[in-house]
């Protein structure tokens, strides 16, 4: 079967403001840094960081993992009055106030791009899948886009901004509108067609020569891997799992296929586009484009689809529970209707808008503990 690992990246917050550090201390960067081991990153800001896992082979193995890392750092943390914040967006993060990482990548980024960088006070969850050798990246990556936007719709986790409903499921999504070479990838034929792009951006100065695009998913330039990069970071742990899985499974589907891709027609990417934007602005309420001849439906009605689609290959991986804990996971509410659903009922309470906010943090927090 084929490995994967699992990025997730992780505002660090003060448990008695709720709100994301600007600029943490050098012992808890170290705390930080002893908590995940070999897998801790920087981010863009000092105020997040990222655990990059190693590679797996199973969903437990992923688990046991992660499962770890954020109740070490939970612990770490917690003996300076701080604590983690698994989500697209931190619901009182002020980008005006975070301070860069000082690593050469970051400052060039800020250089690049300017306050598109510095509002990009953001986090993700990154899942990459490893493809053979033997099948072109590029097929696999056209074979898997459309279904893009039913991944991201179960991971909203970013509904607030600066302490403000958005109105948005995914304001993460929308943020990351304003960089170059992010959202939906370019249509590629193959991946002669993926390295003539390159190669014409690095000839004008637009990229660097190990530079690539930032799209929702995307073949990898340090390892062999298709990444998925379009789903919101994850409060539970379970939703990052059972996400990542499905991505698992939509890999190594298009993986078997004889011509995986080969009908990713314009219309296809059209749709693509369309559906994302209902998954980022209204998440599993949002209604989407099934197939090519545009039929309507519901979240439920595309992850039924997916079910039919690929529930034999989850089934072949182990994987024959996935699509009831996909199922449970709608029924329940992704992360953005959890906190807009507790931000309401502090504000029917009497709250003020800021204690009902930092209730939501506060929610945010315990989940982002680990639920494993």
């Amino acid at each position: 079967m084929l490995t994967f690992g699992i990025e997730e990246e992780y505002f660090i917050t003060d448990l008695g403001t709720r709100r994301m550090l600007s600029q943490p201390a050098r012992e808890v960067v170290a705390a930080c840094r002893s908590a995940i081991g070999a897998g801790f990153a920087y981010e863009m800001f000092q105020g997040q960081i990222e655990a990059a896992s190693p590679v797996f082979h199973t969903r437990c193995e992923a688990a046991d993992y992660l499962g770890t890392v954020r109740h070490n750092l939970a612990q770490s943390l917690g003996e300076f009055g701080l604590g983690i914040v698994c989500a697209g967006s931190h619901p009182l993060a002020a980008w005006r106030e975070q301070v860069p990482t000082d690593r050469v990548h970051f400052q060039r980024l800020f250089e690049d791009t300017q306050r598109v960088a510095r509002r990009s006070v953001l986090c993700g969850l990154h899942v990459h899948v490893e493809v053979p050798a033997t099948v072109d990246r590029i097929a696999v990556m056209n074979q898997v886009s459309p279904w893009l936007p039913l991944l991201l719709l179960l991971s909203c986790s970013s509904p607030f901004w600066e302490g403000s409903p958005t109105g948005f499921m995914s304001y993460r999504q929308t943020a990351c509108d304003e960089w170059p070479r992010m959202g939906v990838p370019e249509h590629f034929a193959d991946w002669a067609d993926y390295q003539r792009y390159l190669a014409l951006l690095q000839r004008i100065g637009a990229i660097k020569a190990d530079g690539n695009g930032w799209w929702g998913v995307r073949p990898s330039a340090r390892y062999p891997t298709l990444e998925l990069r379009i789903t919101d970071a994850c409060p539970r742990l379970a939703h990052a799992l059972a996400l990542a899985s499905l991505f698992r499974v939509m890999v190594t589907h298009a993986c078997a296929m004889d011509h995986p891709g080969a009908l990713f027609s314009a219309e296809r990417r059209w749709l693509l586009h369309e559906n994302r934007w209902q998954a980022k602005r209204y998440g599993a309420a949002g209604t989407f484009a099934l197939d090519d001849l545009g039929t309507l439906g519901s979240a439920e009605q595309w992850l039924q689809g997916a079910r039919l689609e690929f529930a034999g290959t989850a089934d072949a991986m182990g994987e024959s529970q996935l699509f009831d804990d996909l199922h449970g996971m709608l029924l329940s509410g992704n992360s953005a209707v959890d906190q807009l659903r507790g931000y309401a009922c502090a504000r029917a309470a009497g709250a003020d808008e800021l204690c009902s906010v930092q209730s939501v943090v506060d929610r945010l927090l315990a989940q982002s503990r680990s639920d494993h």
